[in-house]
């Protein structure tokens, strides 16, 4: 499903460094997680013949005991911009994250430097409160309107889970609300279109009943959920797979254990001379599945793209993969006793953060 692999416009090996062995560039210094070279990301085919980028920047901020997390003083437009600079070209975004007007915003400014709209490739998502057909094509033009593009390069249904306004349950079938993403796609809105979110089960019945299948499946994918068997089926399907929270039990999260890194991770780390998040992101290109990871730093910018310059072995791949303990950091089990509900349920959900 990869192609294109990583291809070096520009290769700058002039000696490696005494004390780490990484390559120093030109200018006579050793940084390992700064690229030495001009890279083009490779990209993955998809079944409708458009081609996404293999690396997504993720925008969403974060929750915390207030809610999602918001932008302050254009922060995001400002990593944006940055990023692009890095090398990025895919930004995965939501209606209910609240940042598609400052990641349009990044990106406007780099087109106005030369930067060519069809070298970016920009992901948004649908909310579950329009969810009934003729919701969707207008859920989208709000999109297009928060972000100052005139087209989206991929729509996702953000969850198979309708809502009313006042975030009680809709009746409202998931593939009714597909009906309105297929309208989106052929008013030339949207180039292509998936889902996030869903169950081999749900994924199965959209695939049975849509004129227009599916492009992507954006779910949870990291070691401690390597969703083997729903990639597997996703992949086998003809979708390409995105994977959210790539890094896991490895970084903080509200309301999470303390972060923790694992013995397999530092060992492969040390081998390939690189992190243990970058050794996360590679273990998921080299599944095929695109990581979308979510930075503000400058620093965490540059590493998390700087991945395209080793491969991991097949037994290294599985090795990651038995560190699966089935935990799922992203689980509205508020949302549980919803008809379309992906996940499993549990004893005691937690209260709604939509009130």
């Amino acid at each position: 499903m990869f192609h294109n692999s990583y291809k070096y416009l520009q290769i700058f090996k002039s000696s490696n460094c005494l004390n780490c062995n990484h390559v120093q560039t030109l200018h006579g210094y050793c940084d390992k997680n700064k690229l030495a070279t001009s890279l083009e990301l490779p990209k993955v085919k998809l079944n409708d013949g458009r081609e996404m980028p293999a690396l997504a920047l993720g925008t969403y901020l974060g929750f915390n005991e207030h809610g999602i997390i918001r932008s302050d003083n254009h922060q995001l437009r400002d990593v944006i911009s940055r990023s692009i600079d890095v090398g990025y070209r895919h930004f995965d975004t939501a209606a209910v994250y609240g940042t598609e007007g400052e990641v349009g915003e990044g990106i406007a400014a780099k087109l106005k430097e030369g930067v060519s709209r069809s070298d970016i490739f920009f992901t948004t998502k649908l909310w579950n409160t329009h969810h009934k057909r003729e919701q969707v094509a207008a859920a989208l033009q709000q999109s297009l309107h928060a972000s100052g593009l005139n087209y989206v390069d991929l729509y996702l249904m953000h969850w198979p889970i309708g809502l009313n306004e006042n975030y009680s349950y809709s009746e409202v079938d998931f593939m009714e609300t597909w009906r309105g993403m297929e309208d989106a796609h052929r008013l030339g809105l949207v180039k292509s279109i998936g889902v996030s979110n869903f169950n081999q089960e749900q994924l199965a019945r959209l695939l049975n009943e849509s004129s227009v299948k599916p492009s992507v499946l954006q779910i949870e994918v990291h070691p401690q959920l390597p969703q083997t068997s729903l990639v597997s089926y996703a992949q086998a399907r003809g979708l390409a797979v995105m994977g959210y929270s790539p890094f896991g039990a490895l970084v903080a999260r509200f309301g999470a254990p303390a972060p923790k890194t694992e013995s397999v991770l530092q060992g492969l780390a040390k081998k390939y001379g690189k992190t243990d998040a970058q050794v996360i992101l590679r273990w998921l290109v080299d599944r095929n599945i695109v990581p979308v990871p979510k930075t503000i730093k400058p620093t965490r910018l540059e590493e998390n793209i700087n991945i395209f310059d080793f491969k991991l072995e097949k037994d290294e791949i599985q090795q990651i993969n038995t560190l699966n303990t089935n935990t799922r950091f992203t689980l509205p089990s508020f949302w549980q006793n919803h008809p379309y509900y992906p996940f499993e349920k549990i004893d005691n959900p937690i209260p709604s953060p939509f009130g």
